[in-house]
């Protein structure tokens, strides 16, 4: 059985942060854009999106979109 969509979703866009495709402060595309990119529905993308923010990876701004987060320092 392949793995959830949004699990997926979520991996690609961690590895588009750590290629440096998106950096930190960067906005993320619109809902609707990321939906098309990935076809998958808003639900999928709003539970990758829950799933990074808890990882501390993904901010988001009420009304602002959705932010790449600063790294912790290590």
């Amino acid at each position: 059985m392949s793995e959830p969509a949004y699990i997926q979703v979520a991996r690609d866009i961690r590895e588009q942060i750590k290629s440096g495709q998106l950096k930190p402060g960067d906005k993320l595309p619109s809902f609707s854009a990321l939906c098309e990119h990935y076809k998958v529905s808003g639900t999928v993308i709003r539970t990758a999106m829950i799933l990074l923010k808890a990882e501390g990876v993904l901010d988001g701004k009420q009304g602002k979109g959705v932010y790449v987060m600063d790294p912790l320092p290590r």
